[in-house]
């Protein structure tokens, strides 16, 4: 994938993760917003497929919101962030295997079958044997 932080808006807010004192003082947590709509790095089809495949992750703008607060320092949590946002991104583009149908084979067939017999048998031998139902 083509570099993606020239589309990416970050903006820092205090972190309710690790560093003490120190994170009432610092701004550590960062957000990355990517809009979608207006990417110039995404074909019309790889913007559907986001729209799709992440609808429920878009905001109204049509902006993927992601955020990174594990860290201390800013910088490595604004990595982190383009991280998690490429991966998102190749998660939403990755092809789904197609399922091959298989067959059950004749041992677990015939397991099958014994199996029921048995549930059966041990069924019959609940019932009295004088009830007539």
């Amino acid at each position: 994938m083509k570099d993606i932080t020239p589309e990416l808006r970050f903006s820092a807010v205090r972190s309710s993760g690790p560093g003490g004192q120190n994170v009432n003082k610092t701004a550590s947590k960062v957000e990355a917003r990517f809009n979608v709509e207006a990417s110039v790095l995404l074909t019309d089809a790889e913007k559907a497929l986001v729209r799709e495949k992440l609808a429920n992750q878009l905001t109204q703008e049509g902006e993927l919101v992601v955020t990174a607060q594990t860290e201390r320092s800013q910088l490595r949590n604004k990595e982190i962030a383009v991280q998690k946002l490429i991966r998102l991104l190749n998660k939403a583009f990755a092809k789904p295997k197609a399922r091959k149908a298989t067959k059950p084979t004749a041992a677990s067939q015939q397991e099958r079958r014994e199996q029921k017999n048995r549930q059966s048998e041990k069924k019959a031998q609940r019932q009295r044997k004088d009830w007539q139902g």
